[in-house]
């Protein structure tokens, strides 16, 4: 994957928002200075709003919200190997109650985690403001990917295209 593009400003919340959307889930990385892996959880990214923040609900008494308290850079992890998409983001996330957001980014499915609804005390959403973004797209799926690969071996050229770059918010 020599080909390298950037995005810039809209086309890069452009390229932000496909991501999330495609990829949805992410490893949501706190506490950075430890770099032991231990404060990584998967967390299913909500909306990526126009100005380009993403948005997670989280219970207020979490872990990751008290690793927020203390250190509000964090590291996202995007990956769907099946599609041969990727992203990296990195951000300052900010803990929010607010009722009004709660309701507007509000889907059947989060009352999995919330069993009393949009009106649990323990509610919370997390807004990450990404400072930097980059990602990786390959062209094709896995199986031709992967056939892809096994030509290259056979003829020593590279024959997987795609396409890398940072993301420009």
């Amino acid at each position: 994957m020599s080909d390298q593009t950037n995005e810039y400003t809209i086309e890069g919340i452009d390229k932000l928002k496909s991501l999330v959307k495609e990829i949805n889930t992410c490893l949501f990385c706190t506490n950075l200075k430890t770099n032991d892996g231990a404060t990584t959880r998967p967390m299913g990214a909500v909306k990526v709003c126009d100005k380009g923040n993403i948005w997670f609900f989280s219970e207020k008494d979490s872990d990751k919200n008290k690793e927020i308290e203390q250190d509000s850079n964090v590291q996202l992890f995007f990956a769907h190997p099946g599609k041969g998409s990727y992203m990296v983001v990195n951000g300052e996330a900010t803990i929010s109650t607010d009722r009004e957001k709660i309701e507007e980014l509000w889907t059947p499915v989060v009352n999995i985690w919330f069993k009393e609804g949009k009106n649990d005390p323990n509610i919370s959403l997390i807004k990450v403001k990404p400072t930097s973004a980059y990602f990786w797209d390959t062209d094709g799926n896995q199986m031709i990917n992967f056939l892809k690969m096994a030509a290259s071996v056979v003829t020593g050229t590279n024959l997987v295209s795609g396409n890398a770059g940072e993301i420009k918010l």
